[in-house]
C-alpha cells in the first residue's frame, strides 16, 4: 500500500521564496499534496501559491502559534507521513522528499530530518551553525543515544522534517510552545520507543544573518521554552554542555580561520548566552517583561485572548 504523503509550508510574507521552494515538492513523483499555510501576510503568498499548485490555508496570525499551527495543517491534510518545512529552505535537488521519507517508509524511524547547509553568499557566522549541527553522516537515534549524544539526541528541525502522522497522534501531536515544536515532539516520540533519522543526503539550503539584538531575543525564547518543558530533556545532561562544546569549536574555527573576527565571535557568544540564561530565570516573570525580551510578539499576543 502506497502512504500517503503531505508537505506543509508554514509562511508569512514569503511570496519571494516560493518560486525556489515549492517546485521540488510540486514536481515529486511521490505526488505529495502540498499545503501553504499563511499567517494572512496580504503579500500576495497566497495567490502565487494557489497558482502554482499548492493548497493554502490561512491561520490569523493573532491565533498562530508554531505548535498549533503546524498541528492544524497536518489534520487538514491527515496524510500517513508529513512533512514540515519553511519557505526559505530550498531543497538542492529534486529528490530531496524521496530521501527525507525513506526511512520512514522502510519502518526504520517515524522522524527524519534533512542536511542543512548555508545559502549561497552566506557569511562565516552564518555558515558555522550549519556544519556543526549537520554532518556529513546519516543516523538513526533513540532514547539509548543519550548516553553519547545528550540533549542532541532530540535534535531536529522543522525546517525540513517528515513525521509518521500515526506517530504523532500516538504523543499528542504538536504541543503549542513559544520555542522548539520539533523537539518537544521528537522528546516524546524517543521517549514511546520511536527513532530519529538524520538523512544527511537529503539537503535544503537554510541559513539566517541575525543581528546582535535578534541572537539575543531568540536564545532568550530558547532559554525560557526548554526550561517550560525541562522534564522532556532529563537524562540528556545539561543542554548547556552542548552549548558550551558549540562555543568552543565555533572560537577554534575563527581564530584559525577568520582571526579578525573573533572580537565579533566573543560578543556573539556573549550575546547568547546570556540571553538564554536570562529566559530560563523568566518563567514566572511578568507576561510584559517576557513579551518585551522575546523575538516572538504574536505569541504573547495571542496568550491575551
Amino acid at each position: 500500500m502506497t502512504s500517503k504523503i503531505g508537505v506543509v509550508f508554514i509562511t508569512y510574507r514569503a511570496k519571494h521564496h516560493l518560486s525556489k521552494c515549492l517546485p521540488p515538492f510540486l514536481n515529486s513523483p511521490l505526488k505529495p499534496r502540498v499545503l501553504v499555510v499563511n499567517s494572512t501576510s496580504n503579500d500576495g503568498t497566497v495567490e502565487l501559491a494557489q497558482e502554482m499548485g499548492a493548497e493554502v490555508l490561512v491561520v490569523p496570525r493573532s491565533e498562530f502559534n508554531h505548535g498549533t499551527t503546524r498541528e492544524k495543517a497536518r489534520k487538514f491534510l491527515q496524510t500517513d507521513i508529513v512533512v514540515m518545512a519553511t519557505p526559505d529552505a530550498y531543497a538542492l535537488d529534486g529528490q530531496v522528499l524521496e530521501k527525507l521519507v525513506d526511512p520512514l517508509l522502510k519502518n526504520q524511524a517515524s522522524v527524519s530530518y534533512a542536511r542543512q547547509i548555508a545559502h549561497d553568499g552566506a557569511d562565516f557566522f552564518e555558515t558555522f551553525p550549519r556544519e556543526f549541527n549537520y554532518p556529513p553522516k546519516s543516523e538513526i537515534r533513540n532514547i539509548d543515544y543519550l548516553s553519547s549524544h545528550g540533549v542532541y539526541t532530540f535534535f531536529c528541525s522543522n525546517a525540513c522534517a517528515a513525521y509518521k502522522n500515526a506517530a504523532l497522534d500516538e504523543v499528542g501531536g504538536f504541543d503549542p510552545v513559544l520555542f522548539g515544536e520539533d523537539t518537544v515532539a521528537v522528546s516524546k516520540l524517543l521517549r514511546c520507543g520511536h527513532q530519529i533519522a538524520y538523512v544527511a543526503e537529503a539537503i535544503v539550503k537554510h541559513s539566517h544573518r541575525y543581528t546582535l539584538k535578534h541572537e539575543f531575543k531568540r536564545h532568550f525564547d530558547i532559554g525560557l521554552s526548554r526550561k517550560s518543558y525541562g522534564k522532556l530533556l532529563q537524562g540528556a545532561g545539561k543542554d548547556t554542555s552542548r552549548g558550551a562544546t558549540y562555543a568552543k569549536e565555533l572560537l577554534r574555527k575563527t581564530f584559525q580561520e577568520k582571526p579578525h573576527l573573533l572580537p565579533y565571535a566573543c560578543l556573539q557568544t556573549a550575546i547568547k548566552l546570556i540571553g538564554y540564561k536570562i529566559g530560563q530565570y523568566s518563567l514566572n516573570a511578568p507576561h510584559w517583561l517576557k513579551k518585551k525580551l522575546s523575538s516572538q510578539d504574536f505569541y504573547w499576543e495571542n496568550l491575551r485572548l
